[in-house]
């Protein structure tokens, strides 16, 4: 009997987070009047696009530079991936927590932390006296700072790839005869060529979903994107709701075609170990090859960490930009404002770290009983279950919040959470949802079904083994992805900006507000606080994987 309540209440909060807001996205853009409680002139809407100028530059704009993140991602990550996988180089974790800090960085954090450096007066400029502004401020330039933030993904797809497999069938290779780059092009590249089109596939679908950095950048460059248009939807009068919507279908259709493409070409290919027994790849000896790619590696650390790490740290101590890099220009002043009991940063953090504990609380439990149900339960309807819970992968943030405007901002509900704290937490608990799902129905798989069959052949309910047995081995796992849950929505941009009620400020909406109104310093400062706390806790949460996969072995 609890078995069947909590699968009633697992599909019920599915359904409430997921499912209705892509429903009323769809109805609202099949029916242009949806919104005024009317289902007549069916897909009028579709003409009124077609005919809109802007719609070949969106998306002309999104999918040229997603393709162009994509491309310049492998191109940075693929080489180092390989060097990380195949050879025994010098402080093999540092490079990995290096290549973390991109990936934790908010995209709109590092293109106006690149910004401050690149721009006219900017700091290369003061500095130099060279003048990249152009460059920047170009569909190269959105390209180009996009990539550096995103290439991890390809990074850590190879080497976690090849790491995994090992050389064995290449080293086999060079026994026969063949030559090292032959037995790399002819075995290693195919086994690792999986992971790299995951990866480049994944960067693909982060790009034409961000918004940050286009609305930072597109604005001077004359660059529009899908994300940009549908903001300036609902952003200017009188409000396109219609519109929005059909913009967001066909960024979903989008993003679900690169997702569906990377299932295609990856689903069906494995990898194995031929030995049955795992084994540590400890890499082979570079030789006179550590140097090129040390070297390789610590410019991509300068351009993708370093300088824009420097920027945003910079720009919060310096009383004001115009004053240039000198010591006497140096203040602490923006932070003492930000702890200020006068100032909004306080509240803005306040808010932040509630909704980030209630979403990481939220998609735990969610993840937690979805992947039971699906993963050691196998109900009826678990397919459905399974989509519903992973969909959000797949959609950019601003659908979601366009859906859940379109649902929550109704008449006929009795009580709603639109314009209040609830909505923002809804959108992140749909956004993040995915994160738990995963890692523990992973967990859940490696450990088979053994023990809890066991529980229940001695009395136990499913309720009880999923208490007593369930939890308590895959407790690691959901706190690691709770953590993480914790990091990402802590400084969520988009949703943010779309749904939060007046008056309240999240840290991202407070980040981009302050460059708005001209105070970078305390933008900036905010932004170093929000990073080095995300990487706090991303660094737990990896330790918290590290130890539980060691106790499991």
């Amino acid at each position: 009997m609890k078995q069947k309540i909590l699968s009633a209440a697992t599909l019920v909060l599915l359904v409430v987070l997921v499912a209705l807001p892509l429903v009323f996205i769809v109805l609202q853009a099949v029916f242009p009047q949806f919104s005024a409680g009317s289902f007549a002139h069916a897909f009028s809407g579709v003409s009124a696009l077609l005919a809109e100028p802007q719609l070949p530059d969106m998306l002309g704009g999104t999918l040229q530079i997603a393709l162009g993140v994509a491309l310049v991602s492998a191109l940075i990550g693929f080489p180092l991936g390989v060097a990380r996988g195949l050879f025994s180089l010098p402080f093999p974790r540092l490079w990995d927590l290096l290549f973390l800090i991109p990936f934790l960085t908010p995209p709109y954090i590092a293109a106006l932390s690149w910004m401050l450096v690149l721009q006219r007066r900017g700091y290369l400029e003061q500095l130099t006296g060279i003048d990249l502004n152009d460059l920047l401020f170009s569909k190269t330039g959105i390209v180009l700072v996009m990539a550096l933030n995103i290439f991890p993904v390809v990074y850590f797809a190879v080497s976690r790839s090849l790491l995994a497999s090992g050389q064995r069938l290449s080293l086999v290779a060079r026994v026969h005869g063949a030559s090292a780059w032959r037995a790399f092009w002819h075995i290693t590249l195919p086994m690792v060529s999986p992971a790299l089109a995951a990866g480049m596939l994944l960067a693909f679908t982060l790009a034409i979903e961000e918004f940050g950095v286009p609305a930072a950048l597109g604005t001077r460059s004359g660059v529009v994107m899908l994300t940009t248009g549908i903001e300036k939807k609902l952003a200017d009068w009188p409000v396109d709701l219609s519109g929005a919507s059909l913009l967001s279908v066909v960024l979903v259709a989008i993003a679900l075609c690169a997702w569906w493409l990377q299932r295609t070409l990856t689903g069906k290919k494995e990898v194995t170990s031929i030995t049955g027994k795992p084994t540590e790849n400890c890499g082979a000896e570079p030789g006179l090859l550590a140097i090129p790619m040390v070297i390789l590696m610590t410019v991509v650390g300068l351009l993708a960490v370093v300088l824009p790490g420097a920027s945003m740290a910079l720009s919060g101590v310096l009383l004001t930009l115009s004053g240039g890099v000198k010591l006497d220009n140096m203040t602490g002043s923006h932070y003492a404002a930000l702890f200020s009991q006068q100032g909004d940063a306080l509240l803005a953090s306040g808010t932040s770290l509630s909704l980030a504990l209630g979403a990481a609380c939220v998609t735990g439990l969610v993840g937690l009983l979805a992947s039971w149900l699906v993963v050691v339960q196998k109900i009826k309807g678990r397919a459905v279950i399974d989509a519903l819970s992973l969909i959000p992968a797949a959609l950019p943030g601003i659908v979601v919040g366009v859906g859940l405007i379109l649902l929550w901002n109704r008449a006929f509900w009795p009580i709603s959470p639109y314009n209040s704290w609830v909505i923002l937490l809804l959108s992140y608990c749909c956004l993040l949802l995915p994160w738990p799902v995963r890692y523990i129905g992973s967990a859940l798989r490696q450990l088979g079904g053994n023990l809890e069959s066991a529980a229940r052949v001695h009395g136990a309910s499913p309720f009880q083994a999923l208490r007593f047995i369930v939890l308590p081995l895959v407790f690691p796992a959901l706190l690691a992805a709770m953590l993480m849950v914790f990091a990402i929505a802590s400084r969520e941009l988009v949703t943010s900006l779309l749904l939060a009620p007046a008056g309240m400020q999240t840290v991202s909406v407070f980040i981009w507000r302050q460059f708005e109104q001209g105070a970078v310093g305390q933008g900036m400062a905010m932004a170093t606080l929000t990073l080095v706390t995300g990487l706090i806790l991303m660094l737990t949460a990896l330790g918290i994987m590290q130890r539980g996969g060691r106790g499991e072995r």
